[in-house]
């Protein structure tokens, strides 16, 4: 390979991008009962950890709400607040309630700040059957903040969860991440499993300097997000047929190897009642088949890291070698 006046494509692979993956032969493993794909459904707890003057930052929220485009404002933006509060208020318990309508587990992309601020979501999650994983200690994004201040808060998020639910957390997605950010949950250790990637529809391994490190995907396309953006959902029907749509299309493939569909949700976004009947029409359709495999992260992750293990990096070395 050699450089150009567009680039280096070796640093580009030397940075760490791979964008061959699996290269069209995904590994051949089953998922438990014969399933032919793994749903997990993700619920954010992100309320009262968004941006806030409150808080020290410098300006008001201007992300995933009701106000599309919004402001930062200098001072408290009252608005945004009560919108955000609503999700912690009103839409997570309905979208909970969702999930045991249906007898399902979900993983809670839990931020810490968050947790402190509720209690009561803390009480119900604790001992429940749903995982909560780490999602970061505020919900800011981390793309210029410097690496000590990123380290930091990552451990006292850890330490903020391990304190409120008696255990820490074994997955972690920021969302709005770093460069700096995967390297980071490394070095911190303890994690199954982060989720800061959308480069696959199954799981895969990345080396971290020394260490091999597994990488759950997430997906920002069949995410209740976009009823919050200019190009997206507008009503219940529209999140239902997407996801329904994207299930459908995996779950064919899954006869040959199996697939895992990520299903993002916010208690503020699809907790409203004009849209929750999107979700609940997706997991009727879902639950109509028997090979599905409804799920926490966490078991993909121990499923995966079982059966796929690791790639030897000295067999890999000597391949591209030849």
């Amino acid at each position: 390979m050699t450089a150009d006046r567009w680039g280096d494509p070796a640093a580009t692979l030397a940075a760490g991008r791979d964008l061959v993956g699996y290269g069209g032969r995904p590994p051949a493993v089953a998922w438990p009962d014969g399933a032919r794909v793994a749903v997990s459904l993700v619920l954010n707890v992100e309320e009262g950890a968004e941006s806030s003057v409150l808080s020290g930052d410098p300006a008001s929220e201007t992300f995933l709400s009701e106000i599309i485009g919004a402001a930062p404002f200098a001072d408290r933006h009252m608005s945004m607040e009560s919108l955000y509060e609503y999700g912690s208020r009103a839409g997570f318990w309905r979208v909970l309630g969702v999930l045991d309508e249906f007898d399902v587990p979900a993983t809670m992309f839990a931020v810490a700040r968050a947790l402190q601020l509720n209690p009561a979501a803390v009480e119900a999650l604790a001992g429940s059957r749903h995982e909560v994983a780490c999602h970061g200690l505020r919900w800011i994004s981390y793309q210029e903040v410097d690496v000590e201040t990123e380290r930091a808060h990552l451990a006292e998020a850890v330490r903020v969860q391990t304190e409120l639910l008696g255990a820490p957390p074994v997955g972690w997605y920021t969302g709005r991440d770093s460069p700096h950010t995967r390297a980071l949950v490394v070095e911190h250790g303890g994690f199954a499993y982060d989720s800061d990637s959308y480069a696959d529809d199954l799981p895969y391994w990345t080396r971290v300097d020394d260490t091999d490190h597994l990488v759950v995907p997430y997906t920002l396309d069949t995410n209740d997000m976009r009823f919050t953006t200019a190009q997206g959902f507008h009503t219940a029907e529209h999140f239902a047929t997407y996801c329904r749509d994207a299930f459908d299309a995996l779950w064919r493939e899954g006869s040959d190897a199996p697939k895992m569909l990520s299903i993002g949700l916010h208690g503020r976004i699809i907790g409203r009642p004009a849209r929750i009947d999107g979700l609940r029409r997706f997991l009727d359709h879902v639950l109509g088949h028997d090979d599905v495999w409804v799920c926490r992260r966490r078991d993909i992750a121990a499923h995966w890291a079982e059966h796929v293990p690791p790639p030897d990096v000295d067999a890999v070395a000597e391949e591209e070698d030849r």
